[in-house]
């Protein structure tokens, strides 16, 4: 669309606060009406083109014929490159939408025993045309193939962007990283975490010509890379260990190849640290024990006995702790050293480690979730944080990157993540204003939220009082939700009245004010009153 009003939107959205020149956007202002003073302004107006469009084809039930005069009529011109996006949407984009009934369909079919039909998995956010429609009986991925080209392009992107923004911080490159790996997210990108280790180390994978699976790896030469090789310790969650055995080994023997490598200690900073680690451990094992637990850089949960795929071995169990945390997470960092300190490949065993990265990282690849929807954010990354503060006694360098848009690769640090997921959706109204809509469980999803932001906060001192005081005006104490709240869920609105309370105890929110602790103190006897009268 940017591209018809000759405006470049990769540019207008990487400097969505600058100011633009009026008379580069005067054709899409006359046909769209409205500010212009800002990119910001100019995205606006093409939103609403674009919605224009899409409104216009809809009333002509997204049929491909119509798309050069609708095109022509409300654009002012037939612009080539609107016209075949436009084409495509109709043609192949819109019909497998309409087929989602199939998901209810399918499942019927399901219970009486018929043949559902297969398809893959992916996220169609992610150009996965193929996934749609949904409801067939899909498949995961080939873990052979994983990860892809074009996964792996953009764990470069994520890689370089991370480095960029950790030396625009701090003046120098991180010589560790830590990352978190999660098999969903492996699924629906293809494998752009392991993308992202094997390009922080400097390697590329090689696929075959016909399969595109992955055959094995090669070096980057220093000179190509122009960056020293980065040491990459991955955390990996249960299911990431049952789903990609093979993974796992590409990228230990990833690790293995950048930590032998003949290269100085300042442009590899593996070998560097293998080098010492293996010194250190000279005394205490032989020669191949102690090459093997240097060079060890992944970690997760213990398989559990009886199951390989139990849910109790893909947990760290923090989120049982939130009880019992001190302030200074000394027992909370414990949790994920104990639990999530078991080496892969397992022929590796190893203890707690003794030192972690200096800049840690969780990557998202959907706008469809944040790192405040579920506790394994906190548990994983967060836990990850309290534990390298813990033993190492410094403050690790913490970011989250977004991929959802693989051409545009985003870094931010997990308090602006933060700042901006608060903003843009625990203290919308909006959004609690769905949550409502959807009675029970939405209220549960509101005391949810609370505990995620909570556990982030426990572990990694991420939260402001500001963002408490909303959570108590919003979720608490505005007299429409409290109603919604007493009505549909009450043991949901203790729980944020007990979760904000432990907040001012541990002094997490700092300054509650005496007047809004006493309202919150006041709610919670109130609901737990009621509660104890409705169960007698």
């Amino acid at each position: 669309m940017a591209g018809a009003f000759g405006l470049d939107e990769p540019g207008l959205v990487a400097a969505a606060g600058a100011k633009v020149d009026a008379t580069d956007s005067a054709a899409l202002i006359e046909r769209f009406p409205g500010a212009a003073y800002r990119a910001s302004d100019l995205i606006d107006r093409l939103e609403e083109a674009q919605h224009a469009l899409l409104g216009a084809l809809a009333e002509q039930q997204w049929a491909p014929a119509a798309v050069s005069a609708i095109c022509g009529d409300v654009l002012g011109r037939e612009d080539p490159g609107v016209i075949s996006a436009l084409r495509f949407a109709a043609g192949e984009i819109v019909p497998r939408l309409l087929q989602t009934t199939d998901e209810m369909t399918n499942v019927l079919r399901a219970l009486r025993g018929r043949h559902v039909a297969a398809g893959p998995s992916g996220s169609p956010t992610r150009g996965r045309l193929d996934v749609l429609p949904t409801g067939r009986n899909f498949c995961s991925v080939d873990p052979r193939a994983l990860p892809s080209e074009l996964s792996y392009a953009t764990g470069q992107a994520l890689a370089e962007t991370v480095l960029a923004r950790h030396r625009e911080d701090t003046g120098a490159l991180p010589e560790m990283v830590g990352l978190v790996a999660w098999a969903t997210a492996a699924m629906r990108t293809q494998g752009d975490d392991a993308a992202e280790v094997l390009a922080l180390l400097g390697v590329r994978p090689m696929w075959h010509p016909a399969s595109r699976r992955v055959t094995g790896i090669e070096l980057i030469e220093l000179a190509e890379l122009g960056r020293p090789r980065i040491d990459v310790t991955l955390r990996i969650s249960g299911f990431f260990r049952d789903a990609f055995p093979h993974l796992i080994e590409l990228l230990d023997d990833a690790v293995t190849l950048v930590a032998g490598l003949d290269e100085p200690d300042e442009l590899n900073f593996v070998a560097k640290h293998v080098r010492a680690d293996v010194a250190r451990l000279v005394g205490e094992l032989n020669d191949a024990e102690a090459w093997r637990r240097s060079t060890t850089r992944i970690f997760g949960s213990k398989p559990a006995p009886t199951a390989p795929a139990s849910a109790s071995s893909w947990r760290l169990g923090i989120g049982a702790m939130t009880g019992t945390w001190p302030r200074s997470m000394r027992r909370g960092a414990g949790s994920p050293t104990a639990a999530g300190s078991v080496a892969t490949p397992p022929e590796v065993r190893c203890g707690p480690a003794s030192s972690g990265p200096r800049s840690r990282s969780r990557t998202s690849i959907s706008r469809k979730h944040d790192h405040l929807d579920s506790d394994d954010y906190y548990q994983y990354h967060g836990g990850m944080i309290a534990t390298i503060r813990a033993l190492s006694g410094r403050e690790p360098a913490a970011y989250l990157g977004d991929s959802a848009d693989p051409e545009m690769v985003r870094i931010r640090t997990l308090a602006e993540e933060t700042r901006r997921i608060f903003r843009a959706r625990v203290a919308n109204p909006h959004w609690i204003g769905s949550m409502v809509r959807h009675g029970f469980k939405g209220a549960t999803e509101l005391a949810a939220t609370v505990g995620y932001l909570f556990g982030y906060d426990a572990m990694t001192d991420v939260a402001s009082d500001w963002m408490y005081q909303q959570v108590a005006e919003k979720y608490l104490l505005d007299p429409d939700v409290a109603a919604f709240m007493d009505q549909a869920n009450p043991w949901a609105a203790r729980a944020i009245a007990e979760k904000l309370l432990e907040a001012a105890g541990r002094g997490m929110w700092a300054e509650p004010g005496a007047e809004m602790l006493a309202e919150i103190k006041s709610r919670y006897l109130a609901l737990e009153d009621d509660l104890e009268g409705a169960t007698v």
